[in-house]
C-alpha cells in the first residue's frame, strides 16, 4: 500500500512538473512575446492553463478517478478561491511593486501548488473515488490473473 501511494504521489510530481512547463511557456509568451502589461495577469492566464492541463492528466492516471467530473472540477475549483486570489497577489507585490525576478516568484508560487494541491486532490478530491476508472480496473484485473 505504501509503494502504491509512492508512485500515486511520484506522479503527480511529474504531471505537476509538466503543467508547470506549461505555466512556464504561457509566462514566456505572455510577458516576452506578446508583452501583455502586469506580470499578475501572465500568471493568471498561465495558472489555468496549468491547472486544466495538471487537472484532467492526475484525474486519469494519477488518482484514477471514475468520480463525476463537475463534482472534481468544483472541488478544484474551491481550492483555487483562496489559492489564485492569494498568489495573484503574491506575483502583483514581490514582482510588480518590490522588483523581484517574476521566475523566482513564479517558481515559489509553482512550490506552494505542488504541494497544497497533492493534498487538497489526496484528501478531499478524490478521497473516496481513487483508483476506480478503467485504468485501475484493467490493472487490478492483470493482478489477480
Amino acid at each position: 500500500m505504501k509503494n502504491k501511494e509512492l508512485i500515486r504521489t511520484l506522479k503527480f510530481i511529474l504531471f505537476s512538473a509538466s503543467a508547470g512547463i506549461i505555466e512556464t511557456l504561457a509566462m514566456i509568451l505572455c510577458e516576452e512575446i506578446i508583452k501583455i502589461p502586469g506580470h499578475y495577469v501572465c500568471y493568471t492566464i498561465a495558472l489555468v492553463l496549468s491547472v486544466l492541463w495538471n487537472f484532467t492528466f492526475n484525474r486519469r492516471f494519477t488518482f484514477q478517478s471514475a468520480s463525476n467530473i463537475p463534482r472534481a472540477m468544483f472541488l478544484v475549483f474551491l481550492f483555487y478561491i483562496p489559492f489564485a486570489p492569494f498568489t495573484i497577489w503574491m506575483e502583483h507585490t514581490l514582482a510588480d511593486v518590490h522588483g523581484w525576478n517574476e521566475y523566482i516568484v513564479l517558481a515559489i508560487n509553482m512550490a506552494l501548488n505542488l504541494s497544497l494541491e497533492y493534498l487538497w486532490d489526496n484528501f478531499v478530491v478524490y478521497r473516496d473515488s481513487k483508483d476506480t476508472n478503467d485504468l485501475a480496473r484493467k490493472k487490478a484485473e492483470k493482478e489477480t490473473k
